[in-house]
């Protein structure tokens, strides 16, 4: 079983893998998942993951120190991100290995570049393509679509995890 909190609260998630560390104030949407390695902390305020949203391997949230961390609905949180006091639109997709610091919001139908860094305060507009250190509006663009189909793949993994197959068929 993962290591949680007492404030852990679990709307039907679809699976959360033995190896996460949920402390604090933590809400995990219906049919979301949890994969290896995560952690959640939440001294103060709450982290918020919408439904069917899943927060991959070596995953790192926490919360500000005046900001909660929010995640919107079918959202892909990717291998090695960090999300700090922050708060993420529905469908979107955080690329692997980038960071978004507190206070930072990106709208939904959004794509963050892998390795990018959102620095404190920063805001993006819903359909939004960043990337860089610092990160920048690269271009206008309804993400959606392609979003919410690596949510949905996710979320059949994810099942599949729960139920004992690893791999899909």
């Amino acid at each position: 079983m993962f290591s949680r909190g007492h404030d852990i609260i679990l709307d039907e998630p679809a699976f959360i893998h033995p190896t996460a560390l949920l402390y604090g104030k933590v809400r995990i949407g219906k049919g979301s998942s949890v994969f290896p390695y995560v952690v959640m902390r939440s001294e103060i305020h709450e982290i918020q993951i919408g439904a069917r949203t899943n927060i991959q391997d070596f995953v790192m949230l926490h919360v500000g120190n005046t900001t909660p961390t929010i995640i919107g609905d079918d959202c892909s949180i990717t291998h090695h991100v960090t999300l700090h006091g922050c708060e993420i639109g529905d469908r979107c997709l955080i690329g692997i290995n980038s960071t978004i610091m507190d206070g930072a919001k990106i709208g939904a139908n959004s794509i963050v570049g892998e390795h990018s860094l959102v620095r404190q305060g920063q805001e993006f507009p819903e359909n939004s393509v960043i990337a860089g250190v610092p990160a920048r509006l690269i271009k206008q663009r309804d993400c959606s679509e392609a979003n919410l189909t690596n949510a949905r793949i996710y979320e059949q993994i994810a099942r599949g995890y729960a139920s004992g197959r690893d791999r899909i068929a």
